[in-house]
């Protein structure tokens, strides 16, 4: 059994079919496929049932999945440890942030890192909360940002911020020229709100219901670029984080008052991984640079401490 079977196997696994797999792998697929008919000739066992244009996991490769990524995971925590030991600062973190952050947290956090570190490498993976808790689990990311609180026994989670909500309301509405807002203000409007799975609608919708209100939810979708777009065509009302507050034509932006219109925002680790070097400097910068320049955040930087 070889290293690279094991992870040309959890590549397939990950992502669904050979083809892709042996993209991300850079490796031939016949090579890939070659690799893995002698890892399953290796272990007696067939790992995938091979479809048209799909891989599917066996009951097999089921059992066989968790146990070859703790081999690939363990190893690179080796290798992370040796790199620490000799004092070398270089490696690889993979970051997992939610959609409704990235755009807004990155870029700026990202530069600055990149600029005093450059033998570390960064990736990011963008994915709405309850995949990328699943990435840490199966370490395919190492740290993940998001909102708090999450659950898991294993799960360790840092506050970055709090951050307050904004109401988001056509430039015509009556209620546009409000200082502030609460949400029993907006009882009845059709609200316009992201897709099920992401946890800011989550929170606005809790939100809602710790304020008594029902929102009447007449559109969904995956982006606040949309959500603001048929905002701004009358179409009805939303909310969006502090961060996310930018000049739009057509809308409003009226801040929403009240302890339950805020959100925490954290980074999220597996409390039984190694920490490379890289990683844990990473994570300081993060802190450091938010406790320091709120104003790290894109748009208004709005930040509640």
């Amino acid at each position: 059994m070889e290293v690279h079977q094991l992870r040309y196997f959890c590549a397939v696994a990950r992502h669904g079919t050979f083809t892709r797999a042996s993209e991300v792998e850079r490796v031939a697929q016949p090579s890939l496929s070659q690799q893995i008919l002698k890892l399953e000739a290796e272990l007696g066992a067939r790992l995938f049932d091979r479809l048209p244009r799909s891989a599917r996991l066996t009951v097999f490769g089921r059992t066989f999945l968790p146990k070859a990524e703790r081999i690939l995971r363990q190893m690179e925590e080796a290798k992370s440890e040796l790199r620490d030991l000799s004092g070398e600062e270089r490696g690889e973190v993979v970051i997992g942030i939610i959609p409704t952050i990235a755009a807004y947290l990155l870029p700026r956090l990202l530069k600055d890192f990149n600029r005093r570190h450059p033998q570390v490498s960064l990736k990011v993976v963008e994915e709405i909360t309850p995949t990328l808790l699943h990435r840490l689990h199966e370490a395919s990311v190492d740290l993940a940002i998001a909102a708090l609180p999450v659950q898991g026994n294993d799960l360790e989670c840092q506050e970055l911020f709090k951050e307050s909500f904004y109401a988001v309301l056509p430039d015509q509405h009556p209620l546009a020229s409000s200082a502030s807002l609460n949400l029993l203000q907006l009882k009845g409007e059709p609200f316009l709100l992201l897709k099920e799975g992401h946890c800011f609608r989550e929170s606005v919708i809790s939100a809602c219901r710790k304020s008594r209100v029902t929102p009447s939810i007449i559109f969904e979708s995956g982006q606040f670029a949309t959500i603001l777009a048929m905002v701004s065509a009358g179409m009805g009302v939303s909310a969006v984080p502090a961060m996310a507050v930018k000049p739009q034509p057509g809308c409003k932006f009226v801040p929403l008052s009240g302890k339950h219109n805020l959100r925490s925002v954290g980074i999220v680790t597996y409390r039984h991984r190694y920490q490379a070097r890289a990683m844990r400097h990473l994570i300081q910068h993060m802190r450091e640079a938010l406790q320091t320049r709120p104003h790290a955040l894109s748009g208004e930087g709005r930040v509640v401490r």
